[in-house]
């Protein structure tokens, strides 16, 4: 069936409308990516020097601590999937949700069940409508996460590997799958494990790297014990790691989604140039029937008077 010219007007004014919200998004994530890099920025060298001194503390106490003990047999990890609470940004949340299945299947071949925790509106979704279960969930803060925010999740988190094996709601290992933010263009679903504690340092790019071993570590008093100490630093430790990955998510969903409204944008400029493009030939077409119709009108006229003379 033909479409009229005023179908096609309409069309093009439609995917113009959408073409200023996609824009808007655009920019509005391209202002919001350099405050959400700052931030990051700015919580590393926390991250560093805490690091340092958990390290140190755990070198030079040898301290059988809760948070380092691993279990002889663990058979429950817990996993954090770190995903955003709105969509279009893309393949953003859906990156992080396959890595986080490949985490639990490589997790299962081990013998492990597994504990989902979820941040964010879109892994909550997805676990909902696929009817699988979870243990809690947090939403309303991906895009400016908070540091009570983090230490709400890093509680809930050691508390859990803290039970006794084969409590309720135990678990032998805590997991962490988020997207690590690279560049405007590169943002990678990235996972590690968090608990029993394994000493990461964020490094340049926002890249974990353990210390290295010729790494000159300060010395320390502890004051009144070493235990107790680790006792203070060690979840600060968790909690610090768990808002530093908030964060750098936060930068990723952003530069996600400016990419993502930026190819929605051009995606509406073609379309509008291929609408008006058929458009004007659908306007010429009407035309040409219409100067058909009257020249085909012209000579019916003049046949007919040329046959009553």
């Amino acid at each position: 069936m033909a479409v009229s010219l005023r179908e096609y007007r309409a069309r093009i004014k439609s995917t113009e409308s959408m073409k200023k919200i996609t824009r808007a998004m655009e920019l509005i994530a391209a202002s919001r990516i350099i405050k959400a890099q700052q931030r990051a920025a700015s919580a590393a060298p926390y991250a560093r020097e805490l690091t340092r001194a958990v390290s140190a503390v755990a070198t030079f106490s040898n301290v059988d601590h809760p948070l380092t003990r691993e279990e002889e047999n663990p058979k429950r990890a817990a996993v954090l999937v770190i995903t955003s609470d709105r969509g279009l940004a893309g393949a953003y949340s859906s990156s992080v949700i396959k890595e986080a299945e490949r985490l639990s299947g490589r997790l299962r071949e081990e013998g492990k069940e597994i504990d989902f925790f979820l941040a964010g509106r879109k892994a909550e979704a997805y676990f909902k409508f696929r009817g699988r279960d979870f243990v809690q969930a947090w939403t309303g803060f991906s895009d400016q996460p908070t540091y009570d925010k983090a230490a709400e999740i890093g509680r809930a988190l050691i508390d859990a590997f803290l039970k006794e094996q084969g409590e309720d709601g135990d678990v032998d290992e805590v997991h962490v799958v988020y997207t690590r933010f690279r560049s405007m263009l590169t943002q990678e679903p990235t996972a590690i494990r968090l608990l029993p504690l394994e000493v990461v340092e964020a490094g340049e790019g926002g890249s974990s790297e353990a210390p290295e071993s010729d790494d000159l570590l300060p010395l320390y008093e502890f004051e009144p014990s070493a235990e107790q100490v680790l006792d203070g630093l060690l979840p600060q430790y968790v909690q610090s790691r768990i808002f530093y990955s908030l964060l750098q998510a936060a930068a990723s969903e952003l530069a996600a989604r400016q990419k993502a409204m930026k190819a929605a944008t051009d995606n509406a400029s073609e379309l509008i140039k291929k609408l008006t493009r058929v458009a004007n030939q659908a306007r010429q077409a009407g035309i040409t029937q219409e100067i058909s119709e009257i020249v085909g009108g012209v000579n019916a006229l003049a046949d007919a008077q040329a046959a009553n003379d």
